[in-house]
């Protein structure tokens, strides 16, 4: 096989393909992150499965529900957490109140008022996605480990150092190889 100079150089198209997916795979990523990092890492999202009845027929138990971090007003579903349950989160209905002096909560089941009244700095989020069933699957999501390990691992798998030889040989592959000069039996013609 014949190698041309500059084949395997940064001036080669393939090489040049290939840095951009990767540049575009992580800037995918970092999207993907940003987008779903977390409040308890300082992000803005907060996954919350569903657990109990006080939001049916709203919201049943082992439905996730993704919430972002936005100004809350009356009528909106908001996760927050009181400080006085031991970390749970709630998700109900604000019904009244506002951000200053509290929020009046109530879940969509209940025929009582939450005791809480979260004020505009205590709620982590408001409700904009909705995937029912879908909390068996999203227990492992929730796990800030999960999130960084994927992220050391993607970042492995793109710095990972790749070998010259695998690199020339998968530059070379659809290359058409020069022609051989005819070997004559005796002398020159």
């Amino acid at each position: 096989m014949v190698m041309h100079a500059g084949s395997v150089g940064a001036g080669n198209p393939r090489r040049l393909v290939g840095m951009l997916k990767n540049l575009a795979l992580i800037a995918a990523v970092l999207v993907v992150a940003w987008l779903l990092w977390p409040t308890s890492l300082g992000g803005k999202t907060t996954l919350t499965i569903v657990s109990g009845h006080s939001m049916e027929p709203t919201y049943y138990t082992g439905d996730l529900v993704v919430t972002r971090a936005a100004a809350p007003k009356v009528g909106d579903i908001v996760v927050y957490q009181p400080v006085d349950v031991g970390g749970a989160r709630v998700i109900h209905r604000i019904v009244g109140g506002n951000a200053t002096e509290g929020w009046v909560m109530k879940g969509d089941n209940n025929s009582w008022l939450d005791p809480w009244q979260p004020k505009g700095s205590e709620v982590l989020g408001v409700a904009r996605i909705h995937l029912p069933h879908f909390g068996t699957i999203a227990r492992i999501l929730v796990s800030p480990i999960l999130w960084v390990g994927l992220i050391l691992l993607a970042g492995a798998l793109l710095l990972w150092p790749r070998s010259e030889q695998s690199e020339a040989t998968a530059a070379d592959v659809d290359e058409v190889p020069e022609p051989a000069e005819a070997v004559t039996g005796g002398g020159t013609p």
